[in-house]
């Protein structure tokens, strides 16, 4: 007689007709030491934004939902009031007036701006002597603070002791009243502007500018295209991803140019130069009796208007990336 135990036979268990197969279980498994390090450097990041861009947005909009004045301010207990400061800002003799000083004032600066810094892009791409030494000289508008490029433009378009209209009378012009003029101010900020965005367009451009082939310029050399037909047929198709990014970037800052503006005009004379930017600091900070519901619509109409542009960018890329 055998001493060894029979082990009894099972029978496979079969799902019933219909049912899922059983998953195995799975062990839970737990963050290993490289995830903890990602969320360790993520973290920090993550806290910029809810502090500087979430929490500030968030705010905004709150204050342009209800009747904000400067008790309610402090003790928070403000009514809500919905989409009424919009309709007041819309129905105010200012809206329209600042919304075509707004259009106008970024239009024509993204246009000079990209077309000045593209022809300045093009030009020290040839790397002749001195070209290193002179884009470092077009960068110093770009690193001068803002208040002391607005400074030096008032000093320099001043109406009296302007050096701008001293040049002007040496030529035999009568003086510009630049700033205090309303057919003026407008075109005084917005010199002023083009000035100092010209170096980002240059430096972007001329970035861009360093990624194309060389052997292309050749090749076209070859067959006989001239210094113009190789512009239109290689520099300009392939620096259009750059130009599209740079101005792109240039739309979201010129919408909410204040410094210069404040500095120069503060918007004035009778409005002439006031642009939703400095409307809405106007609306906020500039008067006795704050309107910071109004204000703060202003503003969000600025967000508003730089997200709609920037989806529109996203969308031309990926539609550029699957083409």
């Amino acid at each position: 007689m055998s001493n060894t135990t029979q082990v009894p036979h099972r029978r496979p268990v079969r799902n019933s007709p219909g049912a899922a197969p059983a998953a195995p279980p799975r062990a839970r498994r737990r963050p290993s030491s490289q995830q903890w390090a990602a969320w360790a450097f993520l973290a920090p990041v993550v806290l910029y934004l809810a502090l500087f861009y979430a929490y500030p947005l968030f705010r905004n909009i709150d204050l342009s939902l209800r009747d904000y004045t400067v008790r309610s301010f402090v003790q928070g207990d403000a009514p809500f009031t919905g989409l009424a400061n919009y309709r007041t800002v819309l129905d105010d003799p200012t809206f329209a007036p600042a919304l075509l000083h707004t259009v106008v004032f970024t239009a024509v600066c993204l246009a000079f701006q990209y077309v000045i810094g593209l022809a300045l892009a093009v030009f020290f791409n040839q790397n002749f002597r001195l070209s290193a030494t002179l884009r470092a000289l077009f960068l110093v508008p770009w690193l001068l603070p803002l208040i002391v490029s607005a400074s030096t433009w008032s000093w320099m378009l001043n109406s009296e002791s302007g050096v701008v209209n001293a040049a002007l009378h040496a030529v035999g012009i009568g003086p510009v009243n630049w700033l205090t003029s309303p057919s003026w101010s407008l075109t005084s900020v917005i010199i002023a502007n083009v000035w100092v965005g010209v170096p980002f367009n240059l430096v972007v451009l001329y970035s861009g500018l360093q990624s194309i082939p060389a052997g292309l310029y050749e090749a076209a050399a070859l067959d006989g295209a001239g210094a113009w037909r190789r512009f239109w047929s290689i520099t300009f198709p392939l620096l259009r991803p750059v130009s599209a990014i740079t101005l792109l970037l240039g739309l979201v800052y010129t919408l909410k140019v204040f410094d210069i503006i404040w500095i120069m005009t503060k918007g004035g004379p009778a409005d002439s130069s006031t642009t939703f930017a400095t409307w809405s600091y106007q609306l906020g900070f500039g008067n006795l009796l704050p309107a910071f519901g109004p204000g703060a619509a202003v503003g969000n109409l600025l967000v508003v208007a730089a997200l709609v542009f920037g989806l529109i960018y996203m969308r031309v890329q990926r539609k550029q990336g699957l083409s």
